[in-house]
């Protein structure tokens, strides 16, 4: 495995821009999120919903982020494969991606080799901007959810 240092290095490199997109994306998706939030009109308690939702496709777009980019790596020769799928197709890439992603862990499907790393750095990625998420959905909570309406 580590005799091929131009895939170790194409994961490594392809890792970091991919985590650097997602926690732009995420930031930015955030940014406008709050925007949008204070200013719709309506019953405010729905403003949360509207938050949750956005949260849900942001998260959504970042598995499909990290999805993609495994399923571009492994077309590169020595870059891995993801056992348990028959011929790894970009939906098996995504669902890899989405159990990563959200910490449930590997079940049906598990990378092998270089792209390992891409996996494990996913999963760390994950858990902070689900996090984030979570933060940012209880401080629009507090701003929206009152008895009032």
């Amino acid at each position: 495995m580590y005799s091929h240092w131009d895939a170790n290095l194409l994961v490594v490199f392809a890792t970091g821009l991919t985590v650097a997109f997602a926690v732009l994306l995420h930031y930015e998706g955030l940014r406008f999120l709050s925007s949008l939030l204070t200013s719709l009109p309506g019953v405010r308690r729905r403003k949360v919903l509207v938050g949750v939702y956005g949260v849900i496709a942001l998260h959504v777009v970042e598995i499909w982020l990290f999805g993609t980019c495994v399923w571009a790596l492994l077309e590169y020769p020595n870059a891995g494969s993801i056992s348990g799928a028959h011929q790894a197709g970009l939906f098996d890439a995504v669902y890899l991606s989405a159990t990563t992603f959200s910490t449930l862990g590997f079940g049906d499907l598990t990378p092998i080799g270089p792209v390992r790393f891409i996996a494990g750095t996913e999963s760390v990625t994950g858990f902070i901007l689900i996090t984030w998420s979570a933060s940012f959905l209880f401080l629009e909570m507090q701003e929206f959810w009152r008895r009032k309406s």
